[in-house]
């Protein structure tokens, strides 16, 4: 098993940052590829941006140019630093984390980021 928690979400006005962190435990030596998704109510899920075990780094096009996505791996921490932020980028956002080989995701509880004056 897989254990995700994200924090870092937030109420922040349009064109402000903000910066999610995900920290991993459990069984994390089956990830592969970790990333990040969003989801508005009423919408499926949306990929935002993944990072493999790699390095292979890839964004929606949505969000590319203002977000980025790192990974410490010495902390088991994935990051997503947003900048420029829009109303349109309100949503839950939840870290992911795949185990290709087995077939299995594994989702955090979500945070929530809104992007209002």
């Amino acid at each position: 098993q897989v254990q995700l928690v994200e924090s870092g979400g937030g109420l922040v006005q349009p064109g402000g940052s903000l910066r999610l962190s995900c920290a991993a435990s459990g069984s994390i030596f089956s990830i592969d590829v970790v990333g990040w998704y969003r989801q508005v109510p009423g919408k499926q899920h949306e990929l935002v941006a993944t990072v493999t075990s790699g390095g292979t780094i890839g964004y929606s096009d949505s969000v590319k140019g203002r977000f980025t996505i790192s990974r410490d791996n010495a902390k088991n921490t994935i990051y997503l630093q947003m900048s420029g932020l829009k109303p349109e980028d309100t949503a839950v956002y939840y870290c992911n984390g795949r185990a290709t080989r087995f077939g299995i995701d594994y989702w955090g509880q979500g945070t929530q980021v809104t992007v209002s004056s």
